[in-house]
């Protein structure tokens, strides 16, 4: 009775090692896809910002994002992101104040400072572009974040390519970015099972 156990406790460990190293390689490989195209909009994923100043991390978003606007391939940038513990500023109202201050005109700007999630961000993203009759968006975030991106962006029926930042910090170091690959292949299925079961209605 012990020796079963153990062989089918063997089995699921070596079937979850199997499942765990698919996703693994699944978000590296979309880490390293550039979809990138002419859309209706791109949409920058907030992060953390310091009294006003955008993080590292997120300067690296608004300078993609920034090199996409200006490579013509949408005439409107998304800017995401809440307000966090003991700030008093959203992430998306920095990231506006830093595009218009590099010469995006201030009405290409669209803020959307709802949630600190992916998941509201994305959710408040759908909201607008069905108001707005936008079809398709460019999603800017570090490399590692790609592929959940996707599975939100299906979540609310967006239709949406991802082009990942070249200057993040996360991504200077190898071990550094594994050690966020690592992480992030533990949150996709729970957000694909949630793609699936507790997708948004489509817009009307």
């Amino acid at each position: 009775m012990i020796r079963h156990l153990r062989r089918w406790g063997l089995l699921a460990v070596g079937i979850g090692a199997l499942i765990y190293g698919a996703l693994f390689v699944s978000v590296l490989l979309v880490s390293r896809q550039d979809q990138r195209r002419r859309v209706d909009a791109i949409v920058v994923l907030g992060a953390a910002q310091y009294n006003g100043r955008p993080s590292a991390v997120l300067k690296a978003r608004l300078d993609h994002a920034l090199t996409l606007y200006r490579a013509g391939l949408a005439p409107i940038i998304v800017v995401t992101g809440g307000i966090g513990t003991g700030d008093t500023q959203s992430e998306a109202t920095v990231g506006q104040r830093y595009l218009v201050s590099q010469e995006v005109p201030n009405m290409a700007v669209v803020v959307r400072p709802e949630g600190r999630t992916t998941m509201t961000s994305m959710t408040s993203v759908s909201e607008w572009a069905s108001d707005q009759n936008v079809s398709s968006i460019l999603l800017v975030s570090d490399p590692f974040h790609l592929l959940r991106l996707r599975l939100e962006a299906r979540r609310v029926h967006l239709k949406a390519y991802t082009s990942p930042t070249a200057t993040s910090p996360i991504s200077v170091h190898l071990q550094q970015e594994l050690r966020y690959v690592s992480a992030e292949a533990l949150k996709i299925p729970v957000v694909w099972f949630r793609s699936l079961v507790h997708s948004d209605p489509p817009p009307r």
